[in-house]
């Protein structure tokens, strides 16, 4: 299933049932795992693994070297998780030794086209990176989080898991596990109720988070003192504790809350 004008290095590890359209080329330190479609004029290098039945677009660009001047050719990874889809255009460069080493996608995202992930970033399970998204070094992506079209995320910024941020959006702050977030210069709107409780999340949850969202940035508060509370008040529900962690581990400092009264609506 490997089209005769597709170029693959005979050092590359290939799976059982691998599709390769023509004129890609797969380099040495490649291992492809079962049932993946690579379509045609794709560039697979570096130490670049590739997970079961994920299936790469065409002209997409897998483990091109960071975008990054301290980097020197070190061997450095990507590794793609099972059931990714990767679009058309898509770029993802291998880490650097500065950085984690490895740039990192979870089990079943989406990258739609054009995306860009770069050096040392890591997309948790289930990412959707909506067309024209982009991510600066070292950023993490929490399970779930989903980035609208046109998005551009600074570099060391974290989303939390379960977060949306809406389209055309500037993030250059962390975005709060659970959250929605939108704007130029991001802002946080409130809860990604509809995300939740599509993801199964109980009433009961939401209600916590809810709570946990009040105390840390309705309130008069500071940050620290709203981690403890919700701590306190709230030790029994693993979302909200996960939410206060976030606050208190945030190095770059969380975005914004919107004073408006009116309701986020994604891009």
């Amino acid at each position: 299933m490997i089209h005769s004008m597709a170029v693959v290095h005979p050092g590359a590890v290939i799976g059982d049932g691998v599709s390769i359209g023509p004129y890609t080329v797969v380099g040495p330190n490649v291992v492809i795992g079962e049932g993946c479609e690579i379509g045609p004029h794709v560039v697979v290098e570096g130490h670049t693994t590739i997970g079961p039945h994920t299936r790469i677009s065409q002209f997409a660009s897998i483990g091109g070297p960071p975008q990054d001047f301290s980097y020197r050719g070190e061997e450095t990874k990507v590794k793609i998780g099972a059931r990714v889809i990767i679009r058309e255009y898509v770029t993802i460069h291998r880490g650097t030794v500065r950085g984690k080493g490895e740039t990192i996608v979870g089990d079943e995202s989406y990258l739609m086209a054009y995306c860009h992930v770069a050096h040392d970033c890591i997309l948790g399970n289930g990412v959707v990176m909506a067309n024209s998204a982009h991510l600066g070094g070292h950023i993490e992506l929490g399970e779930r989080a989903i980035l609208g079209g046109l998005v551009a995320v600074h570099q060391f910024v974290r989303v939390g898991e379960f977060a949306l941020v809406g389209g055309v959006s500037g993030v250059a702050k962390d975005v709060p596990p659970y959250t929605l977030a939108s704007g130029a210069r991001i802002y946080v709107y409130g809860l990604n109720e509809v995300g939740l409780r599509r993801n199964g999340f109980s009433p009961e949850t939401i209600r916590h988070l809810k709570r946990a969202f009040k105390l840390a940035f309705r309130s008069s508060l500071r940050v620290e003192q709203a981690v403890e509370k919700i701590r306190a008040e709230m030790g029994h529900s693993p979302q909200a504790l996960r939410f206060a962690e976030f606050l208190a581990t945030s190095r770059r400092g969380t975005a914004r809350v919107s004073l408006s009264r009116h309701a986020f609506r994604p891009v």
